[in-house]
């Protein structure tokens, strides 16, 4: 008789642990600091990564300075902690709706409602990259809380065969998904109080890297000057005014001269402190196209050896 099939590494994340054994038992304020807590250490568990979190935002800026998209590709949480981030970079950062991609295992009703199956599908993930055509100048970010799921785990490797830089994101040490990608980014967050509920601390702590990941690269792309979101859409009252407290933050100017810029500009507030600098639409928009779109690159054409 064969000797039966080695059961598969257990994640760390799917391990029990004892101390929350008797945990329905315990009083209701009990249960929740214990689980206040474990959001603490979730947060800790990022410390240990940011050397390769910063080293990761800073290969994905270069390519997407190139032009390249950002994917994002996962199963069940992790897959939505990706959705969640990379729709609130256009509203935030103007980043381009077209040069983002969303891959999520069982497709756009996952976004949703849990298909816990799709997981497995590796040859979704491969036809998905296929269809988008990935090449090099792309950017993938594979996100699983074991570092195991399938599905990520080809997106990953079918990016990196097209060129394509790859950023492996994952809360257990030695699973696929850290293997398989050029950049690895472990925040090695353990059993959950809850076992298996990756939730809660895995899915902290995803949404702390990816949060520190993307700000970072927008902001080496020049979408951020002196901490302030200047590429940001003000597309609604309150971030109109915003965008007025952030000219006068910026220039000083009295609020009708910021009013009148931003109309000029189109709402934007890099266009409006050039043309606040005496520049018109077309020169501001040009002269920040000169420049990777970065303002203090900008000024400083206009305001030689100034503090811009």
């Amino acid at each position: 008789m064969s000797n039966p099939a080695p059961l598969p590494r257990l994640p760390a994340t799917e391990a029990i642990d004892p101390r929350y054994e008797a945990l329905d038992t315990w009083p209701p304020l009990a249960r929740v600091e214990a689980m206040w807590e474990a959001q603490l250490a979730a947060v800790a568990a990022v410390k240990p990564a940011l050397p390769a979190l910063a080293a990761a935002a800073t290969a994905a800026a270069a390519r997407l300075a190139a032009g390249g998209r950002l994917i994002y590709a996962g199963a069940g949480t992790s897959g939505r902690i990706g959705v969640q981030d990379g729709a609130e970079l256009p509203p935030t950062f103007d980043w381009p709706v077209a040069r983002t991609i969303m891959l999520m295992a069982g497709g756009d009703v996952a976004f949703t409602r849990s298909i816990e199956n799709a997981e497995d599908d590796m040859a979704a993930a491969e036809a998905a990259l296929a269809a988008h055509q990935v090449g090099p100048n792309d950017v993938l970010i594979g996100i699983a809380a074991s570092g195991s799921t399938p599905f990520t785990i080809a997106a990953i490797r079918t990016a990196r065969a097209h060129g394509a830089l790859t950023i492996g994101v994952a809360n257990s040490a030695g699973g696929g998904v850290l293997i398989a990608a050029e950049h690895a980014i472990l925040a090695e967050t353990g059993a959950e109080v809850i076992a298996g509920s990756t939730r809660m601390k895995a899915g902290t702590a995803q949404k702390i890297v990816l949060n520190l990941l993307s700000s970072e690269v927008m902001i080496a792309l020049g979408r951020v000057h002196r901490g302030l979101m200047v590429d940001m859409q003000a597309k609604n009252e309150k971030l109109r005014a915003r965008a007025v407290r952030m000219l006068r933050t910026l220039t000083g100017r009295a609020d009708a001269d910021l009013v009148a810029a931003l109309a000029e500009a189109g709402g934007r507030v890099k266009t409006a402190v050039l043309v606040l600098e005496r520049l018109d639409r077309a020169g501001a928009e040009a002269l920040l196209a000169a420049h990777g779109g970065s303002l203090r690159a900008a000024l400083a054409t206009l305001r030689p050896g100034a503090g811009v």
